[in-house]
């Protein structure tokens, strides 16, 4: 890839968000009703390829539940307010209820209450009585201390998610989660990201990952590239991380990771792109916090808004746009990419001429020119 110089010392290569680029329609089209939206991980199939952000303003065990039952994958944050209180309804109402100045504080006194091991199983069993698929999210940091209690209690999907993730994390302090081994030792399919990069994707396939996140605080409760200065314009790592995944499966011998976007994913359109760059599936946390049954009240905040040190995040007001169905499957009241999500994403396969997803990732796309 020809890179650009930004000065005499320093060279990049250019990169694309979701924005820069456009799919482009072919000789075929199709009848929207024909195109399938299925998406299978594991041995775990789903009617649509949507998995739910493990962020606590768009995902209770209800929710989770919800989005389930529609089809999709909804993944319950372990180190939430549903694991730390029994019942988090004044919590919720109090940092929906606080002033903005006033929030980053209000989040980080509440989510100091320890987490709860026996509210870990709880939740979990709720899920799983429910019949859905179930689904639980630790950090990397967290991971060994909760996981043997995870696993106790039962998830058929298990997804170590932080803003990067690294097979080869050094630290001085602790010892460092181990990720071939302890997915090795694992029954269970792991998710884990995120990654942004071919390289640190292709590390993390090697771990035995059944899934891999792409992102890096792309969502719109970060604010990790004020903060760290880091940033990953989507459509590049999604088509990068999709090159990972295909030199993988030929040094693997035919081992296939799933690769899931995992932010700058607001519309429908957003969602469309992520899939036509390569993306298996999408995580979706704005979008799913924007729902009637959301538990945010129309605000949504990520697990970086709550750290005691160095808050990377925020609270932000997206909103109510309808109930969870009426987002992924309509009918769409408005013409702006919120509601519908799923119809969109049929209409946009059928304009182009491909069956399901994994036609649709060989779509051709251009990049937009700006004056």
């Amino acid at each position: 890839m020809n890179e650009i110089e930004i000065g005499r010392s320093k060279r990049a290569k250019p990169a694309y968000a979701f924005d820069d680029i456009a799919v482009v329609p072919t000789r075929r089209t199709r009848d929207p009703q024909d195109v399938s939206t299925t998406w299978a991980i594991d041995a775990y199939k789903f009617e649509i390829p949507v998995v739910a952000a493990p962020m606590d303003s768009a995902m209770s065990p209800a929710s989770a539940i919800a989005l389930g039952r529609l089809g999709g994958l909804g993944v319950l944050d372990l180190e939430g307010l549903w694991t730390r209180y029994e019942d988090p309804t004044q919590q919720l109402a109090e940092i929906a209820n606080a002033k903005d100045e006033d929030a980053t504080a209000v989040l980080q006194r509440i989510y100091q209450k320890p987490i709860q091991p026996e509210l870990i199983t709880q939740r979990l069993k709720e899920i799983r009585d429910s019949g859905v698929t179930v689904a639980g999210a630790l950090s990397p940091q967290r991971t060994a201390e909760f996981s043997e209690v995870v696993l106790k209690a039962g998830v058929d999907l298990f997804v170590i998610r932080g803003n990067t993730v690294s097979a080869e994390h050094v630290s001085k302090n602790q010892e460092p989660l181990n990720l071939k081994d302890f997915i090795y030792k694992l029954d269970v399919p792991v998710i884990v990201g995120g990654a942004a990069t071919y390289t640190a994707a292709l590390h993390l396939m090697r771990t035995g990952a059944a899934g891999v996140l792409v992102g890096f605080g792309g969502g719109a409760a970060t604010s990790t590239r004020k903060i760290l200065g880091i940033h990953a314009p989507m459509a590049t790592a999604v088509a990068d991380v999709a090159a990972a995944r295909r030199d993988y499966m030929d040094e693997s011998g035919g081992r296939y990771v799933h690769v899931i976007a995992d932010g700058g994913l607001g519309t429908s359109g957003d969602i469309v792109k992520a899939i036509a760059c390569g993306a298996d599936a999408v995580m979706l946390g704005t979008v799913l916090a924007r729902a009637a049954e959301a538990p945010g009240h129309g605000w949504h905040w990520g697990p970086e808004a709550v750290s005691p040190s160095l808050p990377r995040g925020q609270r932000v007001w997206v909103g109510t746009h309808g109930t969870i169905e009426s987002i992924l499957n309509g009918p769409a009241t408005t013409a702006n990419g919120t509601e519908n999500l799923i119809g969109a994403v049929r209409r946009s396969m059928a304009t182009t001429g491909y069956s399901d997803l994994k036609e649709f990732q060989r779509v051709d796309v251009v990049v937009n020119q700006y004056e």
